[in-house]
Protein backbone atom coordinates (compact mmCIF):
# COMPACT_ATOMS: atom_id res chain seq x y z
CA UNK A 1 0.00 0.00 0.00
CA UNK A 2 0.77 4.00 -0.87
CA UNK A 3 2.37 5.93 1.98
CA UNK A 4 -0.33 8.66 1.88
CA UNK A 5 0.65 11.89 1.19
CA UNK A 6 -2.22 14.33 0.84
CA UNK A 7 -2.89 17.42 -1.02
CA UNK A 8 -5.56 19.13 0.79
CA UNK A 9 -4.34 22.91 1.03
CA UNK A 10 -1.34 24.59 -0.51
CA UNK A 11 -0.05 24.54 2.75
CA UNK A 12 0.60 20.81 2.00
CA UNK A 13 3.61 21.48 -0.10
CA UNK A 14 6.51 23.28 0.92
CA UNK A 15 7.95 26.02 -0.74
CA UNK A 16 10.69 24.15 -2.04
CA UNK A 17 8.15 21.62 -3.16
CA UNK A 18 5.47 24.18 -4.29
CA UNK A 19 8.72 24.71 -6.74
CA UNK A 20 9.66 21.28 -7.68
CA UNK A 21 5.78 20.82 -8.66
CA UNK A 22 5.64 23.85 -10.77
CA UNK A 23 8.72 22.69 -12.84
CA UNK A 24 7.57 19.07 -13.14
CA UNK A 25 4.04 21.20 -14.67
CA UNK A 26 6.64 22.56 -16.82
CA UNK A 27 8.14 19.92 -18.41
CA UNK A 28 5.21 18.05 -18.66
CA UNK A 29 3.69 21.03 -20.66
CA UNK A 30 6.63 20.76 -23.14
CA UNK A 31 7.36 17.09 -23.47
CA UNK A 32 3.61 15.16 -22.65
CA UNK A 33 5.58 12.12 -24.62
CA UNK A 34 7.92 11.53 -21.91
CA UNK A 35 4.72 11.14 -18.89
CA UNK A 36 2.81 8.70 -21.42
CA UNK A 37 3.39 6.22 -18.91
CA UNK A 38 3.83 7.83 -15.45
CA UNK A 39 0.82 6.79 -13.83
CA UNK A 40 0.55 3.12 -15.43
CA UNK A 41 -1.13 0.45 -13.30
CA UNK A 42 -2.74 3.40 -10.94
CA UNK A 43 -6.26 3.73 -10.40
CA UNK A 44 -7.84 7.56 -9.45
CA UNK A 45 -11.10 7.51 -8.33
CA UNK A 46 -12.33 11.01 -9.07
CA UNK A 47 -15.70 12.34 -6.89
CA UNK A 48 -17.44 15.51 -7.58
CA UNK A 49 -20.20 16.39 -4.78
CA UNK A 50 -20.19 19.29 -7.08
CA UNK A 51 -21.12 20.39 -11.14
CA UNK A 52 -17.68 20.42 -12.77
CA UNK A 53 -16.14 21.45 -15.92
CA UNK A 54 -12.91 22.29 -15.94
CA UNK A 55 -11.87 20.51 -12.58
CA UNK A 56 -13.26 17.38 -13.87
CA UNK A 57 -12.51 17.26 -17.69
CA UNK A 58 -8.84 18.16 -16.41
CA UNK A 59 -8.19 15.62 -13.94
CA UNK A 60 -9.64 12.82 -16.47
CA UNK A 61 -7.43 13.71 -19.28
CA UNK A 62 -4.66 14.14 -16.23
CA UNK A 63 -4.92 10.27 -15.23
CA UNK A 64 -6.05 8.96 -18.83
CA UNK A 65 -3.01 10.83 -20.76
CA UNK A 66 -0.26 9.46 -18.65
CA UNK A 67 -1.11 5.62 -19.04
CA UNK A 68 -3.51 5.62 -15.59
CA UNK A 69 -7.20 4.65 -14.98
CA UNK A 70 -9.92 7.28 -14.17
CA UNK A 71 -12.99 6.33 -12.23
CA UNK A 72 -15.81 9.31 -12.21
CA UNK A 73 -18.27 9.12 -9.74
CA UNK A 74 -20.79 11.66 -8.64
CA UNK A 75 -22.45 11.33 -4.92
CA UNK A 76 -25.44 10.12 -5.97
CA UNK A 77 -24.23 7.19 -7.95
CA UNK A 78 -22.27 6.08 -4.31
CA UNK A 79 -23.91 5.18 -0.97
CA UNK A 80 -22.64 8.34 0.34
CA UNK A 81 -26.06 10.01 -1.47
CA UNK A 82 -27.54 7.10 1.09
CA UNK A 83 -26.06 7.92 4.63
CA UNK A 84 -22.92 5.91 4.06
CA UNK A 85 -20.30 8.38 6.03
CA UNK A 86 -17.49 9.78 4.08
CA UNK A 87 -14.76 7.99 6.91
CA UNK A 88 -16.17 5.01 5.21
CA UNK A 89 -16.16 5.97 1.83
CA UNK A 90 -12.65 6.42 2.34
CA UNK A 91 -11.81 3.22 4.12
CA UNK A 92 -13.38 1.20 1.13
CA UNK A 93 -11.88 3.27 -1.61
CA UNK A 94 -8.53 3.04 -0.25
CA UNK A 95 -8.88 -0.60 -0.91
CA UNK A 96 -9.33 -0.20 -4.70
CA UNK A 97 -8.11 3.18 -6.18
CA UNK A 98 -4.59 4.45 -5.45
CA UNK A 99 -5.57 7.48 -5.00
CA UNK A 100 -9.03 9.86 -4.09
CA UNK A 101 -10.17 13.55 -5.74
CA UNK A 102 -12.68 15.04 -4.34
CA UNK A 103 -15.11 17.92 -5.04
CA UNK A 104 -16.88 19.31 -2.14
CA UNK A 105 -18.22 21.03 0.39
CA UNK A 106 -16.84 21.85 3.77
CA UNK A 107 -12.89 21.30 4.59
CA UNK A 108 -13.89 19.27 7.55
CA UNK A 109 -15.98 17.10 4.94
CA UNK A 110 -12.39 16.61 3.04
CA UNK A 111 -10.20 16.32 6.16
CA UNK A 112 -12.39 13.54 7.77
CA UNK A 113 -11.84 11.32 4.22
CA UNK A 114 -8.37 12.12 4.76
CA UNK A 115 -7.83 11.21 8.32
CA UNK A 116 -9.57 7.36 7.22
CA UNK A 117 -8.29 6.78 3.49
CA UNK A 118 -4.84 5.22 3.32
CA UNK A 119 -4.49 6.65 -0.10
CA UNK A 120 -3.30 10.31 -1.06
CA UNK A 121 -6.39 12.68 -1.09
CA UNK A 122 -6.73 15.27 -3.35
CA UNK A 123 -8.90 18.58 -2.94
CA UNK A 124 -10.41 18.92 -5.81
CA UNK A 125 -12.07 22.52 -4.18
CA UNK A 126 -14.12 22.92 -0.87
CA UNK A 127 -15.41 26.25 0.68
CA UNK A 128 -12.19 26.84 2.13
CA UNK A 129 -9.61 26.47 -0.72
CA UNK A 130 -8.91 25.16 -4.17
CA UNK A 131 -5.31 24.52 -4.34
CA UNK A 132 -5.31 22.53 -7.42
CA UNK A 133 -6.39 26.08 -9.11
CA UNK A 134 -4.07 27.82 -7.08
CA UNK A 135 -0.99 25.65 -8.83
CA UNK A 136 -2.06 26.00 -12.38
CA UNK A 137 -1.95 30.00 -11.34
CA UNK A 138 1.46 29.90 -10.32
CA UNK A 139 2.46 27.93 -13.43
CA UNK A 140 0.50 30.89 -15.51
CA UNK A 141 2.40 33.67 -14.09
CA UNK A 142 5.09 32.06 -13.70
CA UNK A 143 4.71 31.24 -17.96
CA UNK A 144 4.00 35.12 -18.49
CA UNK A 145 5.97 36.88 -15.88
CA UNK A 146 9.04 34.44 -15.82
CA UNK A 147 9.65 34.92 -12.13
CA UNK A 148 7.00 34.60 -9.08
CA UNK A 149 9.39 36.13 -6.30
CA UNK A 150 7.99 40.07 -5.80
CA UNK A 151 5.66 39.54 -8.64
CA UNK A 152 2.13 41.63 -6.96
CA UNK A 153 -0.96 39.76 -7.97
CA UNK A 154 -4.28 42.26 -6.70
CA UNK A 155 -7.55 39.39 -6.30
CA UNK A 156 -10.53 41.84 -6.60
CA UNK A 157 -14.12 40.28 -5.50
CA UNK A 158 -15.01 38.08 -2.81
CA UNK A 159 -12.52 36.76 -0.64
CA UNK A 160 -13.37 32.95 -0.87
CA UNK A 161 -11.73 29.88 -1.62
CA UNK A 162 -9.75 30.86 -4.84
CA UNK A 163 -8.38 33.91 -3.04
CA UNK A 164 -7.59 31.63 -0.02
CA UNK A 165 -5.32 29.28 -2.95
CA UNK A 166 -3.86 32.29 -4.45
CA UNK A 167 -2.96 33.90 -0.77
CA UNK A 168 -1.32 30.38 0.17
CA UNK A 169 0.31 29.48 -3.11
CA UNK A 170 1.43 33.37 -3.29
CA UNK A 171 3.49 33.84 -0.23
CA UNK A 172 5.36 30.15 -0.41
CA UNK A 173 6.35 31.56 -4.11
CA UNK A 174 7.53 35.25 -2.54
CA UNK A 175 5.05 37.04 -4.32
CA UNK A 176 2.81 39.88 -3.09
CA UNK A 177 -1.23 38.95 -2.98
CA UNK A 178 -3.20 41.77 -2.45
CA UNK A 179 -7.18 41.10 -1.86
CA UNK A 180 -9.17 43.58 -2.17
CA UNK A 181 -12.88 42.85 -0.71
CA UNK A 182 -15.74 45.12 0.41
CA UNK A 183 -16.13 44.85 4.68
CA UNK A 184 -18.15 41.74 5.05
CA UNK A 185 -16.27 39.51 2.30
CA UNK A 186 -12.41 39.52 4.02
CA UNK A 187 -11.05 35.92 3.29
CA UNK A 188 -11.32 33.69 6.56
CA UNK A 189 -8.82 35.35 9.48
CA UNK A 190 -7.17 32.19 10.13
CA UNK A 191 -6.29 31.80 6.40
CA UNK A 192 -4.88 34.99 6.40
CA UNK A 193 -2.78 34.63 9.87
CA UNK A 194 -1.32 31.29 8.33
CA UNK A 195 0.02 32.83 5.38
CA UNK A 196 1.52 35.95 7.28
CA UNK A 197 3.31 33.07 9.20
CA UNK A 198 4.51 31.87 6.08
CA UNK A 199 5.06 34.95 4.36
CA UNK A 200 7.96 36.16 7.17
CA UNK A 201 10.07 33.25 6.27
CA UNK A 202 9.62 33.43 2.24
CA UNK A 203 9.87 37.24 1.71
CA UNK A 204 6.17 37.17 0.57
CA UNK A 205 3.04 39.46 1.65
CA UNK A 206 -0.77 39.38 2.07
CA UNK A 207 -2.28 42.81 1.95
CA UNK A 208 -6.20 43.03 2.85
CA UNK A 209 -8.09 46.04 1.71
CA UNK A 210 -11.42 47.56 1.09
CA UNK A 211 -10.02 49.73 -2.00
CA UNK A 212 -10.03 47.84 -5.62
CA UNK A 213 -8.37 50.89 -7.22
CA UNK A 214 -5.24 51.29 -5.06
CA UNK A 215 -4.91 47.48 -4.39
CA UNK A 216 -4.98 47.56 -8.23
CA UNK A 217 -1.73 50.51 -9.00
CA UNK A 218 1.10 48.48 -9.91
CA UNK A 219 -0.06 45.13 -9.90
CA UNK A 220 1.50 42.99 -12.21
CA UNK A 221 -1.27 40.46 -11.99
CA UNK A 222 -5.62 41.74 -11.74
CA UNK A 223 -7.42 38.75 -11.04
CA UNK A 224 -11.26 37.62 -10.16
CA UNK A 225 -13.88 35.19 -9.72
CA UNK A 226 -17.23 34.96 -9.60
CA UNK A 227 -19.32 36.85 -7.04
CA UNK A 228 -21.59 33.76 -6.30
CA UNK A 229 -20.35 30.49 -5.87
CA UNK A 230 -22.07 27.19 -5.75
CA UNK A 231 -24.63 27.16 -2.96
CA UNK A 232 -24.87 30.88 -2.61
CA UNK A 233 -27.73 31.06 -5.44
CA UNK A 234 -29.93 32.54 -3.12
CA UNK A 235 -27.51 35.09 -2.08
CA UNK A 236 -26.80 36.10 -5.42
CA UNK A 237 -29.00 40.04 -5.61
CA UNK A 238 -27.42 40.78 -2.82
CA UNK A 239 -24.39 39.76 -3.24
CA UNK A 240 -24.01 41.48 -6.66
CA UNK A 241 -25.03 44.96 -4.79
CA UNK A 242 -22.74 44.45 -2.15
CA UNK A 243 -19.53 43.63 -4.87
CA UNK A 244 -20.75 45.91 -7.76
CA UNK A 245 -17.77 48.07 -6.94
CA UNK A 246 -15.42 45.45 -7.31
CA UNK A 247 -15.28 44.71 -11.07
CA UNK A 248 -12.21 43.82 -12.83
CA UNK A 249 -13.02 46.65 -15.67
CA UNK A 250 -10.59 48.32 -18.23
CA UNK A 251 -10.31 50.80 -15.16
CA UNK A 252 -8.35 48.76 -13.11
CA UNK A 253 -6.51 47.54 -15.58
CA UNK A 254 -5.10 51.03 -16.99
CA UNK A 255 -4.02 51.44 -12.99
CA UNK A 256 -2.04 48.06 -13.22
CA UNK A 257 1.84 47.79 -14.64
CA UNK A 258 2.14 47.93 -18.28
CA UNK A 259 3.08 44.34 -18.61
CA UNK A 260 -0.03 43.09 -16.30
CA UNK A 261 -2.00 39.97 -16.98
CA UNK A 262 -5.78 39.53 -16.68
CA UNK A 263 -6.80 35.82 -14.94
CA UNK A 264 -10.03 34.81 -14.14
CA UNK A 265 -10.28 30.86 -12.98
CA UNK A 266 -13.99 30.48 -14.77
CA UNK A 267 -16.47 30.25 -15.56
CA UNK A 268 -16.83 34.10 -15.97
CA UNK A 269 -20.06 35.94 -15.67
CA UNK A 270 -19.06 39.01 -17.69
CA UNK A 271 -20.64 42.15 -16.92
CA UNK A 272 -20.71 41.58 -13.10
CA UNK A 273 -16.88 40.32 -11.60
CA UNK A 274 -15.27 41.62 -14.85
CA UNK A 275 -16.22 42.87 -18.44
CA UNK A 276 -16.18 41.26 -21.58
CA UNK A 277 -13.84 44.17 -22.61
CA UNK A 278 -10.89 42.96 -20.06
CA UNK A 279 -11.76 38.94 -20.49
CA UNK A 280 -11.61 39.08 -24.01
CA UNK A 281 -8.64 41.67 -24.44
CA UNK A 282 -4.95 41.43 -25.34
CA UNK A 283 -3.89 41.04 -21.68
CA UNK A 284 -6.22 37.85 -20.38
CA UNK A 285 -4.12 34.97 -20.25
CA UNK A 286 -7.57 33.09 -19.43
CA UNK A 287 -7.86 30.69 -21.74
CA UNK A 288 -3.91 29.26 -20.71
CA UNK A 289 -4.67 29.45 -17.43
CA UNK A 290 -7.54 26.72 -18.18
CA UNK A 291 -5.34 24.81 -19.90
CA UNK A 292 -2.28 24.65 -17.13
CA UNK A 293 -4.84 22.99 -14.88
CA UNK A 294 -4.51 20.03 -16.90
CA UNK A 295 -0.59 20.49 -17.18
CA UNK A 296 -0.29 20.85 -12.92
CA UNK A 297 -2.72 18.39 -12.27
CA UNK A 298 -0.62 15.89 -14.13
CA UNK A 299 2.21 17.22 -12.17
CA UNK A 300 0.50 16.90 -8.70
CA UNK A 301 -0.15 13.57 -9.33
CA UNK A 302 2.97 12.06 -10.06
CA UNK A 303 4.48 14.27 -7.44
CA UNK A 304 1.84 12.51 -4.56
CA UNK A 305 1.81 8.65 -6.17
CA UNK A 306 5.61 9.12 -6.91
Amino acid sequence: MLESRDFLTLDDLTPGELTEVLDRARKVKEAPDLFSTALAGRQVALIFEKPSTRTRVSFEAAVTSQGGHAIVLRSDELQLGRGETIEDTGRVLSRYVDCIVIRTFGQDRLERLAQTASVPVINALSDQEHPCQGVADLQTVLEKHGHLDNVVLTYVGDGNNVAHALMMGGVKAGMEVRVATPPSFEPFPRVVDRCREIARDTGGRVMLSNDPRGAAKGAHVLYTDVWTSMGQEAENEQRVRALSDFQLSQDLVHLSARDSIVMHCLPAHRGEEITAEVIDGPRSVVWDQAENRLHSQKALLTFLLR
